[in-house]
């Protein structure tokens, strides 16, 4: 049966004016328009609803039992679409949200505070792992969606994505290194790094892939010497003198690394940072409202890095 629910409230006005004219003037249609709605109906149930008569509108025993039960399941109809009105237009609640490591440190900090100030309703439940995991969860829907370094052409082909900001590769040497100082007379391209051991992040960093690229690219010859897990590991080999690191831009605190020099080697090469979801997923909207803010507060983020290093090369 092909019923429709403006037949169904019209039967209903009907039903209770026995008028077709003021059944009408309830819902908002013409005298003929209900009286071809309630044809309409009929035919579809094969059963008439009204006796009609010059004088009257009566029920059939058809009529009787339809006009009895359907006020309780339009009822129950319009109780269930209040419930789903409240809860897409709820304020408060849980989002689930993974993030690699580096993006956690650099950009959620900064996303959560944003977040108590503008959606105070709004509790942001943060899964801190690494790439791998992070991809893992947002497929497999434990999180609502996650921030991610581009991965490759067919994890990213079951992803529903969009790029959040580019962020660049950088050297990490100590401050009076031989790449320091040629840096600052003639600046450094990537081929220049090729008599340095390196300490790079290990395979299970979502950059490490990028960075694999990058050295292959250049033709960048250097031993790598230490993987590590953690940045903040690598600053302190570098420290240590064990070597130089790769890192991306966003590693590097915004207080900086003393004692450390940080250069944006030619050509510039960049990773992307992601939000991530799967493909033909759509996000409850308490999650498409933190999709959003994390989008305002990644833009915020990114001016003042930006100033800051304006400050510094003043």
């Amino acid at each position: 049966m092909n019923v429709t629910l403006k037949q169904l409230q019209v039967f209903r006005a009907v039903a209770a004016e026995k008028n077709f004219r003021r059944a009408g003037e309830l819902v908002g249609l013409t005298q003929p328009a209900v009286s071809r709605a309630i044809t309409e109906l009929e035919g579809q149930i094969n059963l008439r609803l009204f006796d009609r008569t010059t004088r009257e509108v009566r029920l059939t025993q058809a009529g009787v039992i339809l006009a009895q039960r359907l006020p309780r399941w339009m009822d129950e109809l319009d109780n269930t679409l209040n419930e789903i009105h409240s809860w897409a237009s709820a304020r408060t609640g849980k989002v689930r949200v993974a993030s690699s490591p580096t993006l956690s440190a650099a950009l959620v900090p900064h996303c959560l505070s944003y977040c108590a100030q503008q959606e105070p309703g709004l509790q942001v439940i943060l899964f801190d792992r690494v790439q791998q995991d992070v991809l893992n969860g947002v497929l497999s829907g434990e999180v609502d969606f996650g921030l991610i370094v581009e991965p490759d052409a067919a994890r990213l082909s079951e992803l529903h994505h969009e790029t959040l900001l580019t962020d660049p590769f950088v050297v990490v040497c100590p401050e009076h290194h031989a790449l320091a100082r040629q840096a600052e007379k003639r600046g450094l391209d990537w081929r220049n790094l090729g008599e340095h051991d390196l300490i790079l992040l290990d395979q299970a960093s979502g950059s490490r892939r990028l960075i694999d690229e990058l050295i292959a690219t250049h033709q960048i010859a250097s031993r790598i010497v230490q993987e590590v897990g953690h940045v903040t590991t690598g600053f302190e080999m570098v420290r240590a003198g064990l070597g130089i690191n790769i890192v991306p831009g966003l590693a590097v605190p915004e207080t900086g690394l003393p004692g450390l020099k940080v250069i944006c080697p030619r050509p510039l090469s960049q990773r992307k940072i992601m939000l991530a979801r799967p493909r033909n997923k759509t996000l409850a909207p308490l999650a498409e409202t933190l999709w959003s803010l994390v989008r305002a507060s990644t833009e915020a983020t990114m001016r003042r890095r930006d100033a800051s290093k304006l400050i510094e090369a003043s």
